[in-house]
């Protein structure tokens, strides 16, 4: 039995926590980025799947590697690149250098991201209590206050390139400091068995894949796009743009730290079915007022929505039976982050070929197919799964 401290489920916390700071400076400064190569948003379509490409790279080793040497190295490494990466955000010589940047930014946001969820799999299962939601949570938390904290340095005047400094270096020592107290383990025990590569979805972790990816590439869209939207189709300025991400993740993390007592409470297909609806619905809202408050609100209707659905999927592919997680949660993700990196680039073209607010509705769209297919949960062993 692995010996669970609190301090070891603080240093996973602190991981999500700077997983998703991280992730929403880049969303803060896709503008910026937008402005300083002097593209378009189908050009940025691109150079965001140029990060999809990278992230199913790694997420095709990442169950090896992890197996191999276990979440906290792995988190250690993959977590601090991860963070020195986006420094170079505005600092490279032109569009084609940006496409490589992004490439090597999207492989170690993978990787870090199955090695701290094998971690949160791990402490959820020998602690026998449900920890996924709350440590999703803390990815929400660290988004809504990399996206405020991005709004008001944008508002007091400090450049976007000391912005992406003083961001990288803060997150690089929170990321070494947690990956110290994270499960001082070997690999796993199935070590032989990872080392056979990358595990293709079928059955049960199909179905979880296809469910994440639905959920997955409307969130993805929010994370590139809101802020944009926000300061395009709305005409906000762009430190209250930067609110659209904020009110997302805010919202979200409320939810998710909700979200382990409602596991514990209702089934699977009950949180799906509700988490899509709601999401459509406040999507829905936001893409028709002209009231930038009124979108704010929408968004945080979008994250409550969405916030339950990658916990519980996570949750479950790392408890396949006969399964390593690691492997089990880089097979579903490889599925869900296939949506999730492409998804953006979809709405970029679509953007380019109507409007961005046309292009949005694909959010709307997939909600709604992920509440639809909610029933398909309630087959094999996937509420089960979510009990302790």
């Amino acid at each position: 039995m692995l010996a669970i401290t609190a301090a070891t489920r603080w240093a996973s916390r602190a991981q999500f926590f700077a997983a998703g700071f991280i992730f929403a400076t880049w969303g803060v400064h896709v503008p910026t980025v937008k402005a300083h190569y002097g593209i378009d948003e189908a050009q940025l379509g691109l150079a965001m799947l140029a990060a999809g490409a990278g992230a199913m790279f790694g997420l095709t080793s990442a169950g090896r590697w992890i197996g191999r040497h276990g979440p906290r190295r792995v988190a250690g490494i993959c977590g601090v690149v991860y963070a020195l990466l986006l420094a170079g955000l505005i600092a490279m010589p032109g569009y084609a250098a940006l496409l490589v940047l992004l490439a090597a930014f999207g492989l170690v946001t993978s990787v870090f991201d199955v090695s701290i969820n094998t971690e949160a799999a791990q402490l959820e299962l020998h602690g026998g209590t449900p920890l996924m939601s709350g440590m999703h949570g803390m990815f929400s938390l660290g988004g809504m206050a990399g996206a405020a904290s991005g709004s008001a340095a944008l508002a007091a005047g400090l450049g976007a390139q000391a912005h992406l400094l003083v961001v990288a270096a803060a997150m690089t020592v929170l990321v070494a400091l947690a990956s110290t107290r994270m499960l001082p383990r070997p690999a796993t025990s199935g070590a032989t068995e990872v080392d056979h590569g990358f595990l293709l979805p079928r059955g049960t972790l199909a179905v979880l894949g296809v469910l994440a990816a639905l959920g997955l590439i409307a969130e993805g869209a929010i994370y590139d796009w809101s802020v944009l939207y926000m300061q395009q189709e709305i005409g906000s300025p762009q430190q209250q743009a930067a609110l659209a991400y904020a009110s997302f993740s805010a919202a979200m993390a409320a939810a998710r730290f909700g979200g382990d007592a409602l596991r514990a409470r209702f089934s699977p297909r009950a949180l799906l079915l509700g988490s899509g609806l709601l999401a459509a619905g406040a999507m829905a809202l936001v893409l028709i007022t002209d009231l930038p408050w009124l979108a704010l609100v929408g968004f945080a209707g979008v994250g409550v929505g969405f916030a339950n659905v990658v916990p519980i999927l996570f949750s479950a592919s790392a408890k396949v039976p006969g399964i390593e997680p690691a492997r089990g949660i880089a097979s579903v993700s490889a599925v869900a982050y296939l949506g999730f990196m492409a998804g953006p680039a979809v709405i970029g073209l679509l953007a380019r070929a109507t409007s961005l607010t046309a292009a949005l509705y694909v959010v709307v769209v997939f909600a709604a197919a992920l509440a639809a297919s909610a029933r398909y949960t309630a087959s094999g062993n996937h509420g089960s799964q979510e009990r302790h």
